[in-house]
């Protein structure tokens, strides 16, 4: 049988779950921008782009709940 969870696993498990949620966002505005053939800034500009919008929206959920 397992035990429960302690809080450093929860909090471990939590920091993960944000960090790649921030970076699919972040990936997903930089592939998006592939299909309208950009230069390197403008990709490089979605992805930085993303990065915040994805850490804007972990930091809403964060302080919501």
């Amino acid at each position: 049988m397992v035990g429960p969870i302690s809080d450093e696993e929860r909090r471990s498990g939590r920091r993960r779950l944000q960090t790649g949620f921030v970076v699919l966002v972040g990936l997903s505005a930089g592939l998006i921008t592939l299909q309208a053939d950009p230069t390197v800034v403008q990709f490089l500009g979605a992805v930085l782009g993303g990065t915040v919008l994805g850490i804007v929206l972990v930091a809403f959920l964060y302080w919501s709940s």
